[in-house]
């Protein structure tokens, strides 16, 4: 009996944290591996506030990505109300932030009120797959998701309209708080990289240039409970799909008629995952706002997000959690770096080139985004993830 790339049965760990559900392909798991230490790691490793912003949001676009995995990949439910349930926990907590002291007790007010609001939505939502089906279905959510948007934008003096709303969040993960009364050190990894590439005989002065002050604030501390509540509510839901809830759901998603006639009732289980589904992307909203202590409508409900989240899945792949994980850093990355990178091009002799100067030009990003989503649509059709275990299972002894 041939054995995987790692071993036929999980250890220990890997049941007891991953579910039993190893990446199964080395490239992967370096891959997910290498994600972990650097968000892990993200404010001593990168200086900057872009790219604390940047490992923020992937922590928080992990959750939303991988939550809607769970509706579109494991039950093949589509729907365009995702958005509107980060927007409830970001504004539910935002509005608690803004109309009551800046105390725990506020947040988890707040949280609370989002995490019921989404629950009694997600239920008249899950429900109404009694009646509709398929493309039917998407457009119900995006119909109720589009009067909630709205809502929202109509409500100025609770939600701050298009404006949007600036809150004061707890003193201990405010900016101005500081934790401990010296810095900390960080250590530049990027900019160790590139000085020993450009100057390969002076390793020492180069590990002395990278070496940078980290302020032990309260916005460290938010990041570090960003990053573990996060982390939490992924495994949480990755031993939910593993489980044989999960399990369920994929027959649902294969065939939901054999799942009927099996005696699974397939509306309480489509239900069920979309309630699941809704609490975790409130609870990314609420951390948002915890962290960017800023909401608008454009940032937690619009259509763009929406379509975003679809496409960190697909190139992540659908059906397999790890995909968010690998979907939600490329397409951050992306969006955050794309432009500086153009602009390092356009900087060079090809930035003068007529036809070509004008598409690497800074403000052409989009377009190579959308490339870059072409392209791995096109070579990985099973998605990244997905690709890897393909790749993975046809490289072992004997497999057909």
């Amino acid at each position: 009996m041939q054995t995987d790339l790692s071993s036929s049965r999980p250890g220990v760990l890997a049941r007891l944290v991953l579910a039993g559900d190893t990446p199964r392909s080395r490239p992967l798991a370096a891959v997910l591996a290498l994600v972990l230490a650097c968000l892990a790691g993200a404010p001593f490793l990168f200086p900057g506030t872009v790219a604390y912003r940047a490992a923020s949001t992937i922590c928080i676009f992990v959750l939303l990505a991988a939550s809607y995995d769970m509706l579109l990949g494991y039950t093949a439910i589509v729907s365009f109300a995702h958005t509107m349930f980060y927007g409830i926990g970001a504004y539910a907590v935002g509005i608690t932030l803004q109309y009551l002291p800046p105390s725990w007790d506020s947040v988890l007010l707040g949280v609370a009120a989002g995490l019921v609001l989404s629950l009694a939505l997600a239920l008249v939502i899950g429900l109404l797959s009694l009646r509709v089906r398929t493309i039917f279905f998407a457009m119900v959510t995006l119909a109720v998701a589009s009067a909630f948007a709205t809502l929202v934008s109509k409500l100025y003096h609770i939600t701050g309209g298009e404006d949007g709303l600036n809150v004061m969040v707890p003193a201990l993960v405010s900016p101005a708080t500081h934790l401990l009364h010296h810095d900390l050190r960080g250590f530049d990894i990027l900019g160790w990289l590139g000085t020993v590439v450009g100057h390969p005989g002076a390793p020492a002065a180069a590990a002395r240039a990278a070496v940078f002050r980290v302020r032990a604030s309260g916005a460290l501390l938010m990041y570090y409970l960003l990053f573990a509540s996060s982390l939490a509510l992924f495994l949480i839901m990755l031993r939910l799909v593993n489980s044989p809830f999960g399990r369920v759901l994929q027959a649902v998603r294969e065939n939901e008629f054999r799942a009927q006639a099996l005696g699974y009732r397939t509306v309480l289980y489509r239900t069920t995952v979309t309630c699941m589904g809704a609490l975790v992307a409130s609870l990314a909203g609420s951390l948002l706002t915890l962290s960017l202590q800023y909401i608008d409508p454009g940032t937690t409900l619009s259509f763009g997000l929406m379509i975003d989240i679809l496409v960190m899945t697909v190139i992540g792949g659908m059906g397999t959690l790890y995909g968010a994980v690998v979907g939600a850093t490329i397409f951050v990355i992306a969006q955050n770096y794309l432009r500086a990178g153009l602009s390092l091009v356009a900087a060079t002799p090809v930035g003068h080139v007529p036809l070509l100067g004008s598409l690497v030009a800074p403000d052409r990003w989009m377009l190579w985004l959308g490339l870059l989503f072409v392209l791995s649509v096109y070579f990985f059709p099973q998605g990244i993830v997905g690709q890897l275990r393909l790749w993975a299972r046809g490289r072992r002894p004997g497999a057909g």
